[in-house]
């Protein structure tokens, strides 16, 4: 059922694309391509590594999707969705906190190694 909402989260977000950003959706499209979409937990930590603004539009727009057809889903569905949306949340996060810290370390070091040179020279 995550995979299917997933799918339908994707078309939709194209469809949008389409109109508002064609490069983008030419984009999504070819990824969706090359990643299956069925394999919906590993499709949307392949796209964490591309594009982390589509991954939580795409979180966003299954949850809704969800949540619009709630009277028709067993609880234990929107259980899994929500528990999986957090996952893929934390993990966006944990790349993001990784990103910034390696680039807060390679400053760091870049400035120590000049304030060396400088008192060398």
């Amino acid at each position: 059922m995550q995979g299917y909402l997933t799918y339908q989260a994707v078309k939709l977000i194209i469809e949008q694309l389409t109109e508002t950003n064609p490069a983008l959706a030419i984009w999504l499209r070819e990824f969706s391509h090359h990643h299956p979409i069925q394999d919906s937990e590993n499709y949307l930590r392949a796209l964490v590594k591309e594009n982390k603004e589509l991954v939580l539009r795409i979180l966003t727009v299954r949850k809704e999707i969800a949540e619009q057809t709630v009277e028709f889903l067993p609880e234990m569905v929107k259980t899994n969705i929500e528990q999986s949306n957090i996952e893929h949340r934390r993990y966006l996060l944990e790349r993001l906190t990784q990103t910034q810290s390696s680039s807060l370390d390679e400053t760091q070091i870049d400035t120590e190694s000049n304030q060396s040179e400088n008192k060398e020279q």
